[in-house]
């Protein structure tokens, strides 16, 4: 009977659908992980930010702030020195100007602080305050690795938004965005920023694998488990 099933041809299809159902589903979960983990890299960006804690505490405080954090959650790399420092960039590099451009939906025109005109719909302008929503803007849809390359190398949030959506309309590797932007895609294609794609990246896209593959959100995982086991 096992042998009948495998060669039935409504089986086999229905396996293969069910195969990519599966990772679909896989793939959707490390895109809510990795956004979790970069709505946190934001929040903590956010406290040091506002709070002016390098400033008040002093020099060391991004090492000292490393040790305590490192001791309770030793498995994760993303509360070294330097990634500590990069979040507190992150909040501040996307916040430079006062907002960062949702580029979903209907289309009006915004003369940014730069005088770049871009192209955003008004009601999704989002503006960095405590509690504003951001749970689906596209700068949370790409791994943390690829936002380091992005913030260290662009000089606008313009700029910053042009390859974020590069990024996820072709689904590009770290390795692929750190080619165009050494290239600077950017100034060769124009300031033009067109609507983000919502689907998803293609599950064999490059993006993809790095996404279910990346270790920091495998760290932020194992956070998530010593946390829910201690409650």
């Amino acid at each position: 009977m096992s042998k009948d099933l495998i060669k039935d041809p409504e089986f086999k299809q229905w396996i293969s659908d069910l195969k990519v159902r599966i990772r679909q589903s896989q793939f959707k979960a490390a895109i809510k992980v990795n956004s979790e983990l970069l709505h946190l890299y934001w929040e903590l960006g956010h406290d040091i930010v506002v709070r002016q804690m390098d400033a008040v505490w002093g020099s060391g405080f991004f090492e000292r702030l490393s040790k305590e954090l490192k001791k309770e959650f030793p498995d994760m790399k993303g509360f070294s020195t330097t990634n500590l420092k990069y979040c507190k960039y992150f909040y501040l590099f996307y916040s430079k100007d006062g907002e960062v451009r949702h580029q979903f939906g209907d289309e009006t025109y915004y003369q940014s602080n730069t005088g770049i005109e871009v192209t955003v719909k008004g009601s999704d302008i989002i503006r960095h305050q405590a509690g504003d929503e951001l749970e689906n803007h596209p700068i949370f849809q790409i791994p943390w690795r690829h936002h380091v390359e992005i913030f260290t190398k662009c000089k606008s949030v313009e700029e910053a938004l042009f390859y974020i959506q590069k990024t996820i309309t072709n689904g590009w590797s770290r390795a692929v965005l750190m080619n165009f932007l050494d290239a600077n895609l950017y100034q060769s294609q124009g300031r033009a920023i067109n609507n983000f794609d919502r689907l998803l990246p293609n599950l064999q896209s490059d993006l993809a694998k790095e996404t279910l593959k990346d270790p920091y959100n495998f760290d932020f995982l194992t956070l998530t488990e010593i946390i829910r086991r201690r409650s």
